[in-house]
């Protein structure tokens, strides 16, 4: 029975969040919008957003990859709503995660209430590790948006992301040598937020910047992913929530709303079975396979650029 009462609890909490933030989005006009997304586009822009998300590949690059090679967003006034898409559908993603670390978001919850010291330290570090974030997004936005965002400069970041990782890697150490969730002290997390400040640059990858930021502060790798995990239903859900509440209309307007809520539904069910196989793949093999990825990617991408596409 308390299996059932908890595992309703977790439905309900995800169902409540996405209602509270797809409501006012997908609120409609009398006469329905015409829709320049197809089903099929959602279907595989929410692939690809849940399966890139929380890998150290960069989803914001693949998104803006796949959504050029389908011409999504290249018509009269849809590259806002385009671009605003690719971050609404982060809360597929951003509830798989909720679903899946349900306990360590409940510790979180006993934390910030005053009634768990455990999530109550949990909680200060993933502030701490969000703070930069929030400081430089808000100061560098519009230059992040004009300069940073293009074909160029994302295969630019998967090249460099790729090189770190074989450079980090030279250091891997076992999944569990390093520190526990629970020994990692503010100022080590500060240093990690510091780190995914880096991941503004489209195409560097969130993952891929704090859980080398976690290992470099001393965390075991399987604590550095997972400390990525949660630091992203922060970072994440703060992004979605100001881009909804900016441009959800718009994104709706533009796109109705079966084709964006197909691919949030894609989205969380690959971003949980990504979450799955990465946890078990990284305590296994490490990170090296994501460097030759991310490298052959950036060739492949900058041929198809010089080439024209």
């Amino acid at each position: 029975m308390k299996a059932w009462v908890i595992g309703g609890a977790r439905w309900g909490l995800v169902g409540a969040c996405a209602l509270s933030v797809l409501g006012p989005a997908f609120a409609q006009d009398e006469e329905r919008p015409p829709e320049r997304l197809t089903v099929w586009e959602g279907l595989a822009l929410g692939l690809t957003e849940g399966l890139t998300e929380y890998l150290p590949v960069s989803s914001t690059g693949h998104l803006y990859l796949v959504e050029r090679l389908m011409g999504v967003g290249i018509g009269d006034g849809e590259q806002e709503a385009a671009d605003a898409y690719a971050i609404a559908i982060q809360l597929g993603a951003i509830l798989a995660v909720l679903w899946l670390y349900w306990g360590r978001v409940a510790l979180v919850a006993q934390g910030l209430v005053g009634k768990n010291p455990e999530g109550r330290r949990l909680l200060v570090n993933l502030l701490l590790a969000f703070a930069p974030a929030v400081v430089v997004g808000l100061l560098a936005e519009h230059f992040i948006k004009r300069y940073l965002f293009g074909l160029w400069p994302i295969t630019a970041a998967w090249l460099v992301g790729g090189v770190a990782i074989f450079v980090a890697s030279r250091r891997e150490r076992g999944a569990e040598e390093g520190l526990t969730l629970d020994e990692l002290r503010p100022g080590q997390a500060l240093l990690i937020g510091g780190a995914q400040v880096f991941a503004m640059w489209p195409g560097v990858s969130r993952s891929l910047a704090t859980i080398l930021g976690g290992v470099a502060v001393g965390l075991s790798p399987t604590a550095a992913v997972e400390f990525s995990f949660l630091l992203g239903l922060v970072t994440l859900g703060a992004a979605t929530l100001k881009e909804i509440a900016a441009n959800g209309p718009l994104m709706v307007a533009t796109f109705g709303w079966v084709a964006p809520l197909v691919g949030l539904v894609a989205a969380f069910i690959s971003a949980a079975l990504a979450v799955k196989w990465m946890v078990g793949f990284v305590t296994r093999r490490g990170l090296a396979v994501f460097g030759y990825y991310r490298i052959a990617l950036a060739v492949v991408v900058a041929v198809w650029l010089l080439l024209g596409p």
